[in-house]
């Protein structure tokens, strides 16, 4: 009886401990936007002053420099953070899937680990969110201007206010009212800086008499690069006066956030557009100056839309800070892909060329990373759900196709780690004409293959032609190198199980 009760205590003590190690678990906040574009960070070298936040919480933490997706459009980007593997292995390929959220993500090992576990904001998956704790999130895209949120009794509520600030409010609720006992993991999905760019009703004016620089390749021509030709993601001819520059153009702001607002909302967006609209007859523009016009708006609307974001998420990890959180809180900021600002004449995404394909990464957790630090390694997305699961002390699944990055989060440099990365692009047809394609990326060079409606190859010299203007696949010159990559996109095929890619090699 007397060893009994000796080793029921020994079991109670062991019990005990793990709780207390459990308890001391880092807590993980991460921030994922929708279309927030490196070049408009103030940490990746914007000059526009739009991220005095994010330059904040990099100076007390890491970036990224060499951060990118594997799938550069929204929906299908958020499955492989929550999954960590590619399109294709977790079968949300494009934004007509839905996602099996059945499937095992890191969400659902956490939550039965113990932590608490939440989604705020923009989900965007198509069903319901599954593994979490908790979660209130906007359906579908979700609106700018008075949203609707789903609640976990799948019942719609609408909600007066900017998105933004909505999502900030209801974090910032649920961080109040969570169990103080158990460490959580909560996301927060932003709904900026996706198309079509409304700002905050405080914020029309901020850069109302700012002009900015057009990108050097603006006037792209395309040369051998079909692909790139045909696409309807162009400010000259893709971006509608109405619904994306909210000129009414016979459509009385068609964009979709001007029926929800209220009369006070509706009459602050009326006296801001208008004014711009008849300035806009007065000029007249033609050609050229009148996509050099629409470039302009296009900056002035994305940007103070990304102030709002900035904005808040100061807010997010304010409360953090003066909650006695910040040194056993992991602070990652992310977007779901990059976005072009303009460069070859675009906005939107989808494309392996770099605006798209790399995205923002700004990671805090002052117990392990050195502050104002960069990093050159080249990561991407898929590796965020392996390095939360070794955060939270959990193994890495097998089934996981990223890698961990706590030893670069560790280390000034790490051997072994990867020196290339790879990228597919599945949906078709889309609504801005881009062709599916995949390929490889290592420090150097960039060898795309596009396969549908019909097969090109390009290849990209970065360190001579970093803006990407100059395909040089048939360049005899460059040889040796069509070969090498084709090597290493083969070798990528086969590691990532990618059976489609596979079919085009050749």
């Amino acid at each position: 009886m007397q060893n009994k009760k000796l080793f029921l205590s020994l079991l109670i003590c062991m019990f005990a401990a793990n709780l207390f190690a459990r308890d001391t678990r880092p807590n993980i906040l991460v921030i994922i936007s929708d279309d927030h574009a490196y070049q408009a960070i103030g940490a990746y070298g914007a000059k526009f002053g739009a991220s005095p936040q994010l330059d904040r919480l990099a100076k007390e933490g890491t970036v990224f420099e060499n951060a990118f997706v594997t799938n550069s459009i929204c929906g299908p980007s958020r499955a492989v953070f929550l999954t960590g593997k590619y399109s294709h292995i977790n079968g949300f390929r494009d934004n007509f899937s839905s996602f099996n959220g059945s499937q095992p993500h890191f969400a659902r090992h956490l939550t039965n680990a113990g932590y608490q576990t939440a989604w705020i904001g923009k989900w965007h998956l198509e069903t319901q969110p599954q593994g979490f704790n908790y979660y209130k999130i906007l359906p579908g895209q979700g609106e700018y201007y008075n949203p609707d949120f789903i609640n976990m009794q799948n019942q719609k509520e609408r909600h007066t206010g900017y998105v933004t600030n909505i999502i900030t409010d209801f974090t910032i609720d649920y961080l109040k009212n969570r169990d103080t006992s158990k460490p959580f993991c909560v996301v927060v999905g932003e709904k900026a800086t996706h198309r079509v760019w409304n700002p905050d009703t405080s914020d029309f004016d901020l850069f109302k008499n700012v002009v900015f620089p057009l990108p050097e390749n603006f006037y792209d021509a395309y040369t051998h690069r079909k692909p790139a030709a045909v696409q309807t993601m162009n400010i000259r001819e893709s971006m509608l006066m109405g619904y994306d520059l909210k000129m009414s153009n016979g459509e009385k702001f068609s964009h979709g956030g001007y029926g929800r607002m209220n009369p006070e909302q509706r009459a602050r967006f009326d006296a801001h557009y208008l004014a711009i609209e008849k300035q806009l007859k007065r000029l007249n523009l033609q050609g050229n100056a009148l996509v050099e016009w629409k470039f302009q708006q296009y900056m002035r609307d994305y940007l103070a839309t990304a102030v709002s974001l900035d904005r808040n998420i100061g807010k997010i990890v304010d409360y953090i800070d003066s909650h006695g959180l910040r040194d056993n809180t992991v602070v990652i900021y992310t977007s779901d892909q990059g976005f072009y600002l303009g460069e070859h004449g675009w906005f939107d995404k989808r494309f392996m060329y770099e605006e798209s394909f790399k995205t923002p990464l700004i990671i805090r957790y002052p117990k392990i990373i050195a502050p104002g630090s960069r990093k050159q390694e080249m990561v991407m997305n898929l590796d965020l759900a392996p390095t939360i699961m070794q955060l939270a002390g959990l193994p890495v699944p097998k089934d996981m196709q990223g890698q961990s990055l706590l030893p670069v989060f560790k280390n000034a440099s790490v051997k072994q780690w990867r020196d290339k990365v790879y990228y597919h692009y599945f949906e078709w047809p889309n609504e801005h004409t881009v062709y599916p394609h995949f390929g490889v990326r290592n420090k150097r060079y960039k060898l795309i293959r596009f396969y549908k409606p019909e097969l090109s190859w390009e290849l990209y010299d970065l360190q001579k032609d970093r803006t990407e203007m100059k395909n040089v696949f048939n360049d005899p010159a460059y040889k040796n190198i069509v070969s090498s990559m084709k090597k290493e996109l083969k070798t990528l095929i086969k590691k990532y199980r990618d059976t489609e890619a596979a079919k085009y090699l050749d």
